[in-house]
């Protein structure tokens, strides 16, 4: 097979240059919060709040449990396999296609370049609240900076996300904190999300209406499920741990526990910050924003938001620079597997990084972040996600079958990966019935 046949060459071949094992449980926990905050938050609390209106905090809410089956699915199958290119390899191990892997390791590059693409968009309506510069510019100077921490080595460019993790979180302790001595209880009790639905039309969207009792209403549990499926990009990262599993030590433990941790943390922080969002700035106005989180913080203190405004852009270059890293260790590890050329499996041994994986990377994303607009890559990442989520559940059911209960790792229930199998089809399915029709 090749992915034992690859394994072996790689541990007779004495020039073969293997990845450093530097990565704890802490610093991985902060690798994956940094990936899912940055990409998440920061820059999409508005679309979210335009599709949901003040539904915004369900539509995370659901995201996270479609999210959260499929996180535990991923812990098993990285204590079963830790290795680089991990969804690649999952594939292969549940059905033993070669073409399926490789096409599986394509669509999660290609998800996580218009990840980073969408998070560089993101950064230009930060910046230019500070100081007024051409989009593209800032673009190409973010994405060709991040392109070179990423190759100088894992261990410096962990350490820095970890850094910018920490910064992000303070960010959003300073915007929960400013935004709930702000908020008005008697605005927040007519803030419910009964009278939302019944009342709240979403900017820029199709009115849809039900037929209740004779009357026509309209109906924004449509603008909830969107929000939701918005909000899913949210949670993205938590799986781009596993492809840094060969740079981690104890990687069947650690991945596991980072994988679970990293997702309950984020799905906290997400619920106290969307809710203080849509109290202190309406989610109309949320939505027409480059940077929604410095409008919170300006409409709650009445100042101007320098200091957010800077946290902000540390958590959205902290969420490309992951993605960078997450896009060549795949190519990497599916180079090493046969499924790629081998060229890209090879680890420069001064920085021991696999530099022309990440230099294919770098480069597309540069085509993708300065062609496409935010709210396309965004949609675009959840649905390339949503399908690999899809097929790596259904081979977990598969190996699961052929082996439930391996030596020295924590198996879930069967009934795990057959819900994020389902929660992630559904997803999918609805989302696209509703562009057809809306």
């Amino acid at each position: 097979m090749v992915l034992e046949n690859n394994v072996a060459d790689q541990a007779s071949n004495k020039d073969h240059v293997p990845l450093k094992r530097s990565i704890g449980l802490w610093l991985l926990i902060f690798y994956g919060l940094g990936n899912i905050l940055g990409a998440g938050i920061y820059v999409l609390v508005g679309k979210v709040a335009g599709a949901a209106g003040y539904g915004a905090p369900l539509s995370f809410i659901g995201a996270s449990i479609a999210a959260g089956f499929t996180a535990f699915t991923y812990g098993e199958l990285a204590a079963r396999y830790p290795v680089s290119a991990g969804e690649a390899v999952y594939l292969y191990k549940g059905f033993h296609l070669n073409w399926l892997s490789t096409l599986v390791g394509l669509l999660l590059t290609l998800s996580g370049i218009a990840s980073a693409a969408a998070i560089a968009n993101g950064f230009a309506g930060y910046f230019q609240t500070l100081m007024p510069l051409p989009d593209t510019l800032l673009i190409i100077s973010l994405i060709l900076s991040l392109g070179l921490i990423a190759i100088w080595g894992i261990g410096e460019s962990v350490k820095l996300a970890a850094v910018f993790t920490t910064i992000e979180i303070l960010g959003l302790l300073i915007i929960a904190g400013v935004g709930i001595y702000a908020i008005n209880l008697d605005d927040l009790s007519n803030m419910t999300v009964a009278n939302d639905i019944a009342s709240y039309t979403p900017p820029d969207s199709h009115t849809s209406t039900v037929n209740i009792d004779g009357k026509e209403q309209p109906w924004h549990l449509v603008g909830i499920f969107t929000g939701a499926f918005l909000a899913f990009y949210a949670f993205i990262g938590f799986e781009d741990m596993i492809n840094i599993a060969e740079e981690v030590k104890r990687p069947q433990r650690t991945l596991p526990q980072a994988t679970i941790a990293s997702l309950i943390i984020a799905t906290v922080l997400y619920g106290l910050i969307s809710i203080v969002a849509i109290a202190v700035v309406p989610p109309v106005a949320l939505s027409e924003s480059d940077a929604p989180l410095a409008l919170v913080y300006q409409q709650a203190t009445g100042q101007k938001p320098l200091i957010i405004t800077i946290i902000c852009l540390f958590a959205v270059i902290n969420g490309a620079l992951i993605q960078i890293i997450m896009g060549s260790r795949i190519l990497y590890g599916m180079a090493n597997n046969g499924w790629m050329p081998a060229l890209l499996g090879r680890v420069n041994p001064a920085t021991q990084t696999p530099i022309v994986a990440t230099l294919v990377v770098v480069s597309l994303l540069l085509v993708f972040a300065l062609l496409l607009p935010l709210l396309t890559l965004v949609e675009l990442t959840s649905y390339l996600i949503l399908i690999v989520f899809t097929l790596v559940n259904w081979a977990l059911i598969r190996i699961k079958k052929q082996d439930p209960t391996p030596l020295g790792v924590s198996s879930y229930p069967m009934y795990v990966p057959v819900t994020g199998m389902v929660l992630s089809l559904a997803f999918v399915v609805i989302q696209l019935l509703l562009s057809l029709n809306y």
